[in-house]
Formats: C-alpha cells, structure tokens, sequence
C-alpha cells in the first residue's frame, strides 16, 4: 500500500510541477487558486513527505503565523513551500487563509523601511528587520500595508515572502 502512495504522488508531482513565486490562473481541486498564500494555523505544524498520515514527518512549524505557499493539493492534503523552498505536506486544517508574510529572510543584516503612505518618498515610521511576521492587510501598486504589534505602514511589495510581486490583495 506504501509503494502504491509512492507511485501516486509521484504521478501526482510530475502532473502538477511547482511554480516558484508566480501567479497563475490554475485552480486546485479545493476551487483555489495554485500556486497561492496561506499561513500556519498552529503553534505545530507537521510537515510530511507524501499526503496521508503513515507518511514520515521531515520536520515540524513551531510558530503560528508562518506563511507557506500552496504548490499542490491532494484531497484533504496540501504540499507546502516555505521562504527557503522546503517542501512537504500539511493537513488542510492546519492552515489559515490569513495573510502573513516575512520580511526579507534572504536578507540578514538588511533593515526594510516601512513609510507612512504607499511612495518611495513617504516618511519612514519605522526600519523592520530581516524575519519579522508581519500581518498583511492590502496590497496595490506594489506597495502592502503591513502591521504588527507596534507598527503599522506601507512595504515594498517585493521585500516580503507571503505576496506575489504585483498580486492584488484587500
């Protein structure tokens, strides 16, 4: 039965190859669209390499809030992409429609301004740095409103991983 699994997902994979970081107009058996944005809904989130629960857990979230990207579904399971471009499967369940992302995790040491308004010249409100969760209300233009628990402001839509450069959110 395990070899069956294997051989399905598989058959499954090479069916729906992944797209890194771009919108397209396909839809999942769910209706939604891949590949799309979600976020982690618990604190621990295992990640496993085939969609049923005999499969092997490769490693576990610890964080609720996480954006992940959703490449494929399978039933009641969807394989996952993380910032670093991990994947595997999570439980459906487990994730939130929620809008999250992170600022620039490719970036250490670099400080993301974050403006009062939606221009390259607005006031900057605060400097975020590198891994910050930050809650995503809207994006247009290629600027998103951000927030968390002490700032709220406009980002450069490409210093996030949780949007799509130039993806409508509200």
């Amino acid at each position: 039965m395990k070899r069956f699994w294997g051989i399905l997902c598989l058959a499954a994979f090479l069916a729906f190859p992944a797209v890194p970081h771009a919108q397209t107009s396909e839809t999942g058996p769910s209706g939604l669209p891949l590949p799309r944005f979600v976020s982690l809904k618990s604190d621990r989130v295992n990640v496993r390499n085939g969609p049923e629960r005999a499969h092997d857990i490769v490693w576990t979230f610890v964080k609720a809030g996480l954006p992940v990207e959703i490449i494929q579904e399978f039933d009641n399971w969807r394989r996952i992409r993380d910032w670093e471009g991990n994947e595997g499967w999570v439980f459906h369940s487990l994730l939130s429609g929620r809008r999250t992302a992170l600022v620039t995790p490719w970036e250490e040491g670099v400080r993301t301004p974050l403006r009062a308004r939606s221009r390259s010249d607005a006031q900057i409100v605060a400097e975020l740095e590198p891994f910050v969760l930050v809650s995503v209300s809207e994006c247009a233009g290629g600027w998103c409103r951000v927030n968390g628990d002490n700032f709220d402001g406009w980002m450069d839509q490409t210093r996030l991983f949780g949007v799509y450069p130039d993806e409508l959110v509200d």
